[in-house]
């Protein structure tokens, strides 16, 4: 039920291929490739501000189900 900017989605999108490879995603992941070459954990929290955390946890639960 929520939106996303097309920029969220694009990070979504990242964030869904780092759970399929790796089955989770934590907060450590952004310094990894692909994050990393788009700002990091600092540019997530940018695009994603306070949701950033639950959004996370959001796709671990829904993803790696």
């Amino acid at each position: 039920g929520r939106r996303f900017t097309p920029e969220q989605r694009h990070w979504l999108e990242m964030m869904r291929d780092h759970v399929s490879a790796s089955l989770t995603i934590d907060m450590e992941d952004f310094d990894l490739v692909p994050f990393s070459e788009e700002g990091g954990l600092g540019a997530a929290g940018r695009v994603f501000g306070p949701a950033l955390t639950s959004v996370v946890e959001e796709l671990n639960e829904v993803l790696a189900a």
